[in-house]
């Protein structure tokens, strides 16, 4: 992604898009324009915001769509690099290294909450390999936060599973502090004591000797989950709270101290200041003054269906790929686990009763991680810029991984060789690697260099992952629109 960003970067004119762009204060060095020119394609779109806010703070009032934990590891990082450097050139480059070690901690975390919940190795492998390959892999190499999600995330759902409640609390509370939709994350606390307590009553008798204990266990749930949500949310609450005193309080002359370039931009392009003296702005009257919809609703017309517009059908076909892979994820789930979800995986079924829980990505297990990623697409889809669903989902949920990776182990000969799991299909493993003698153990080297003999299916599943993540790079690094 570095080297190919690198090229692309130096090869395509850049596209003029009318987007956050703040004027370069300072003179760049030879060093600067080196690091430019090499990783000047990483700090395109969002990645002007975390970058400025890790300069100069919360400057301007729509900064604040973008929470502070990741601007402040980067600003913490950055000082490790000589001061001969430009702040910009320091903190991209802290950037390039943290988010490379990140998505690799992701993809290792992937692994193991694959493992987890799927119960086989070599599907759990194979997903975390595609998750190296995601198409939202350019916004996992840029100064985005997603990097930094996708590993809390991961490592925090992989927590819970192993029944690791406070230190998985605390990873989905420090997500929540790099992203908005970590807030979901909260239903999986919320899912995991619902599900215990359901099993309990199921296993015991409910007798009336056992009421006041059952009393005392809701009561002890119900606190428990509470406390675990309120942790969660909190980096959130705080983070609206600091807006509210930055941009609500009466002016503190702070923009006197803020370089006249920056104040000359915000004239320009209307954007509001943080300490100028003037009208409040109109969220500060609100009963629960929330800055983050409203910069959604006023700077990015974000909305139930206002994206719905002629216009935006190139956008929905650039999205089209992987609603079609979530909407197929969930169909194949629901289908073949009805009763399952109807009850929503609160009944014990005959294989658990025996002790040989299903396995694989429809193996009860993947429950609720298939109805977060629903939400999420059905919410990206109809709310959000629908550009943005690939990396949305693609940095939220481990479901594309796991069904393609599903996909790939049940229908792909290639695969089926010694030391595979089983694919519930029922077909038959082969003993020797169609492949031949020096195959390597990397399933998606093995299908890339065996392209000729795989099935159609694996070729549009790796032409997905491969063409988006190619696509990303051009488009993004260049400053295209459509990213």
């Amino acid at each position: 992604s570095l080297v190919l960003q690198a090229v692309f970067n130096l090869l395509l004119p850049d596209h003029s898009a009318d987007a956050f762009s703040p004027p370069r204060l300072g003179a760049p060095g030879p060093w600067d324009a080196l690091l430019e020119r090499l990783l000047g394609g990483l700090g395109r779109w969002d990645a002007e915001h975390f970058l400025f806010i890790a300069e100069r703070g919360y400057l301007f009032e729509h900064n604040c769509a973008f929470l502070p934990l990741f601007p402040l590891s980067l600003r913490a990082l950055a000082c490790v690099w000589p001061p001969q450097l430009q702040p910009r050139s320091r903190l991209l480059l802290s950037a390039a290294l943290l988010n490379a070690l990140l998505s690799a901690l992701a993809a290792a975390a992937l692994y193991g909450l694959g493992r987890a919940v799927l119960r086989r190795r070599r599907e759990a492998f194979l997903a975390a390999l595609l998750f190296s390959l995601s198409p939202a892999g350019v916004f996992m190499a840029a100064a985005y936060s997603e990097s930094m999600f996708v590993f809390l995330a991961f490592s925090a759902m992989w927590q819970l599973e192993k029944g690791q409640s406070w230190l998985s609390g605390l990873l989905f509370c420090l997500a929540s502090g790099a992203r908005a939709n970590g807030l979901v994350n909260a239903g999986f606390f919320l899912y995991s004591r619902g599900q215990r307590f359901a099993l309990q009553l199921q296993v015991g008798s409910a007798s009336l000797r056992k009421l006041p204990l059952m009393w005392k266990q809701v009561l002890s749930l119900a606190s428990s989950a509470a406390l675990m949500c309120a942790g969660i949310s909190l980096p959130f609450a705080l983070f609206q709270y600091f807006a509210y005193v930055r941009f609500c309080s009466p002016g503190t002359g702070l923009a006197r101290s803020v370089p006249e370039p920056l104040l000359q931009l915000a004239r320009d392009k209307g954007y509001r200041v943080a300490g100028m003296d003037g009208a409040k702005p109109p969220w500060c009257s609100h009963r629960f003054p929330v800055v983050y919809s409203y910069i959604q609703d006023t700077y990015w017309n974000v909305g139930f269906l206002r994206y719905f517009e002629l216009r935006q059908i190139p956008n929905f076909l650039l999205a089209l790929p992987v609603t079609l892979l979530g909407s197929w994820a969930a169909w194949t789930y629901v289908s073949t686990n009805p009763r399952h979800c109807l009850t929503l995986g609160l009944e014990r079924s005959k294989s658990e009763e025996k002790g040989k829980p299903r396995d694989g990505f429809c193996g009860p297990a993947a429950f609720v991680y298939v109805v977060h990623a629903t939400a999420l697409l059905a919410f990206g889809f109809f709310c959000m810029h629908v550009q943005v669903l690939t990396r949305f989902l693609g940095s939220s949920s481990p479901i594309l991984y796991w069904f393609s990776a599903h996909l790939l182990q049940e229908h792909e000969p290639l695969l089926w060789s010694t030391g595979t799991d089983n694919p519930t299909s029922g077909k038959p493993l082969l003993r020797k690697s169609p492949c031949g003698k020096g195959t390597p153990d990397n399933l998606v080297v093995r299908l890339l260099l065996n392209w000729r003999l795989i099935t159609p299916l694996s070729k549009s599943i790796l032409g997905f992952f491969l063409c988006y993540w190619l696509l990303g790079l051009i488009l993004h690094c260049n400053f295209f629109p459509w990213t």
